[in-house]
């Protein structure tokens, strides 16, 4: 059978979402999550059927992408079909000529598991190593320690603070109250959770939201900041223990994050937070 590359209805994003909670592993490299569809959402459904790409055959999803802005593809495929020649070639076909309507032209970065061939073929048409990646791991074994300060879950009645935590923790941030309630309305948030963190003074301090994929499987942190003007107190720190105890409550079998390389005060806050540095990752990059 042929290996047809579709873009889903907004009512066929759950099929979606189910194949990439079956896919989560411990045993595998750290992958495209549903958690990265579940923020996604926050854009609304329309919008995120829009941004992922299906790859099937014989009517069994093979692959899923997510186009995470216009110049990064993050992808994913099913264990077992990792190494299928046939389907890497067509992946690495369809996101390197504009045509396929996945990536334009330009400079482009394309996100997959380590273990894909579809990064060396990639490399035969001119991709180089993109920016290093440091993934974390924390096994969920065991119940993680106290976090030390105030957690409240976030539900709509703490969206406020949920909201305003999110733009004071990163400059670029368009996160809203309305685009919180879309993301909650979203098929993976049934397995996830916001929380916030407070000081003694009752100020909300950091906030994360946690993505389960479902009991025995790693769960995963997406996003999480600490508000500009309470850093340096161990709120990052704090929020991040609060995020594994919430995923092993949910059934998570570890918990995950993937920071950039090159943000060394962040690595150093999930390393204190129980966190295990996992080899270094790197996305496929193309020049403009």
């Amino acid at each position: 059978m042929t290996i047809a590359l579709r873009t889903p209805e907004p009512e066929g994003l759950t099929e979606v979402v189910n194949a990439l909670r079956e896919w989560q592993d411990d045993g595998q490299p750290m992958q495209l999550h549903p958690g990265d569809l579940g923020w996604f959402w926050r854009f609304g459904a329309p919008a995120t059927a829009a941004a992922v790409r299906t790859w099937s055959r014989d009517g069994r999803i093979l692959a899923v992408g997510l186009l995470d802005g216009p110049r990064l593809f993050r992808l994913t495929t099913a264990p077992e079909v990792r190494r299928d020649g046939e389907l890497a070639r067509r992946l690495a076909d369809d996101v390197t000529r504009p045509e396929r309507g996945v990536l334009g032209p330009g400079a482009a970065d394309v996100e997959a598991p380590m273990d894909s061939p579809v990064h060396d073929l990639l490399a035969e048409r001119g991709w180089h190593p993109g920016e290093p990646w440091t993934p974390l791991r924390h096994d969920l074994t065991e119940p993680p320690p106290d976090p030390g300060v105030r957690i409240e879950v976030a539900g709509p009645e703490r969206v406020g603070d949920r909201v305003a935590v999110q733009r004071a923790s990163f400059d670029s941030s368009t996160f809203t109250e309305e685009r919180w309630h879309a993301m909650a309305a979203g098929a993976p948030y049934a397995d996830a959770r916001c929380l916030v963190a407070y000081d003694e003074q009752g100020t909300a301090v950091a906030t994360v939201t946690v993505w389960s994929a479902g009991p025995g499987r790693p769960g995963v942190l997406e996003p999480l900041g600490t508000h500009r003007d309470h850093r340096g107190h161990g709120y990052g720190r704090a929020v991040a223990v609060a995020a594994a105890a919430a995923l092993r409550e949910l059934g998570s079998s570890s918990a995950l994050v993937c920071t950039p390389t090159a943000n060394t005060a962040g690595v150093a806050t999930y390393v204190s937070a129980g966190f295990r540095r996992l080899p270094g990752v790197r996305d496929s990059s193309r020049e403009g």
